[in-house]
């Protein structure tokens, strides 16, 4: 068994250096096909880093489209082809690095090749099922990390995190998210997780250096992971007592699975402590779970939540109802604006037509004293105005109290003909 491990590692270089000598001779990009090769080599090391920066170099923003396009191609194709886990595991921790560290462009240029179906094909190895294993669940790690920025349009790893005013904790995008974004984009953040903590290595996988580099590329990821989901997940509780019954039930499971995953992480996380390579990270304080008895309103709103558009419908409704009260309050005061223009233009012309005697002076310095016939006029026009019940005797009432009258009660029959249409319009426009 040895033997065959050593002839086919021999095997291996001896290719390598016969398409290094192809690739100085019969490709247009040979500069970046010679650092593809040399960086994905067939020994059982990670990529040295001066081959890994060439093709950084390759893919920058300042290149033309056709050269990102043939490097990412290139590492497609010598992905699909290989039947070495060495090989694989050294293209996928190089397309890591370039999504980590390189500019957009690559990444861009690597989901409109994921999108023709063409990404990450990986034959079947002849070497070690357990390193197989891995090599293959590191790679769909990557797709769903892909998957993920599609759903999201944003790269968890390049964020940076808004630092609060009041000094306290610093602050990512799904923290200022509203309801609908969160109950979308927080699932996916769940899914790639699980995918990360799946990259935990069993059996002779675990003891491979090389395995474990590539491991520590996917613990640094999980941290900023698991503070967007923890962000996410406080503001879901923020606006979880406002959701609808759909929403509510959505958000809720997406609770309960939060719950889980931090035991997940944290079994995973204890396993990574023991590697070499992440001794000097520091890792994240893991939020604590809530007591049952948060879980159990949280399930109780749920059966009482009011149906889906209901909250939004209720919103609405009382936005109506209070524009429909202050037009109505308007309506009502320009109402009683013209009622009192009209009882004052027909008291003035009943003035007018109805002839007054001369008022002794004596009489309006008297200390209480009303002229008869000044009585009689005032009578009259109070009965020509007021709008009063029929049969109520208005000698009865003091004359204040029959203006008082005026604004709040039925029309009466002594009403002239103008101010009774005017009136009557006004009363039911």
């Amino acid at each position: 068994m040895g033997t065959l491990n050593t002839l086919r590692k021999a095997y291996g270089v001896l290719k390598d250096k016969t398409k290094i000598g192809l690739a100085k001779f019969n490709s247009n990009f040979k500069e970046l096909d010679i650092a593809i090769v040399k960086a994905t080599n067939h020994i059982e090391s990670p990529p040295k880093e001066r081959h890994v920066r060439k093709i950084f170099a390759a893919t920058s923003v300042s290149r033309p489209q056709t050269d990102i396009a043939y490097c990412v191609q290139a590492l497609a194709k010598r992905l699909s082809k290989t039947r070495s886990w060495i090989v694989a595991t050294k293209i996928l921790i190089v397309i890591h690095r370039t999504l980590r560290e390189g500019d957009p462009t690559f990444r861009d240029e690597l989901l409109n090749y994921a999108h023709r179906g063409n990404f990450l094909q990986i034959s079947n190895f002849k070497d070690d099922s357990s390193h197989f294993a891995w090599v293959k669940t590191y790679a769909v790690f990557l797709e769903k990390r892909l998957d993920c920025f599609r759903v999201l349009q944003y790269d968890i790893e390049a964020e940076r995190l808004t630092k609060l005013a009041s000094g306290g904790s610093s602050r990512g995008q799904s923290r200022r998210m509203s309801s609908g974004e969160l109950i979308e984009q927080l699932p996916a953040l769940q899914q790639l997780l699980s995918r990360l903590i799946g990259c935990q290595p069993e059996g002779a996988a675990s003891d491979v250096y090389l395995i474990q580099y590539a491991l520590a590329l996917v613990l640094k990821e999980s941290f900023k992971i698991y503070c967007a989901i923890n962000d996410g997940i406080m503001n879901l509780i923020d606006v979880f007592f406002k959701m609808s019954q759909d929403d509510a039930v959505k958000a809720l499971g997406i609770y309960k699975r939060a719950g889980q995953q931090v035991e997940e992480l944290a079994e995973f996380y204890e396993y990574c402590k023991g590697l070499e390579l992440a001794k000097n990270f520091q890792f994240p304080a893991l939020r604590q779970q809530p007591p049952p008895s948060f879980l159990a309103t949280m399930e109780e709103y749920v059966k009482e939540a009011p149906q889906s558009g209901s909250v939004q419908n209720k919103l609405e409704y009382e936005g109506r109802e209070q524009v429909s009260e202050v037009a109505s309050d308007e309506t009502k005061k320009q109402g009683e604006i013209r009622i009192n223009k009209l009882l004052i233009n027909e008291q003035e012309k009943s003035k007018l037509e109805e002839p007054r005697q001369l008022i002794p002076m004596g009489d309006l310095l008297g200390p209480y004293e009303t002229n008869p016939t000044t009585l009689e006029i005032e009578k009259n026009n109070a009965m020509a105005l007021a709008i009063v019940p029929s049969g109520t005797n208005l000698a009865s009432h003091d004359l204040s109290e029959q203006w008082e009258l005026a604004l709040f009660t039925t029309p009466s029959n002594n009403t002239t003909h103008a101010v009774e249409s005017e009136l009557h319009q006004l009363m039911y426009t």
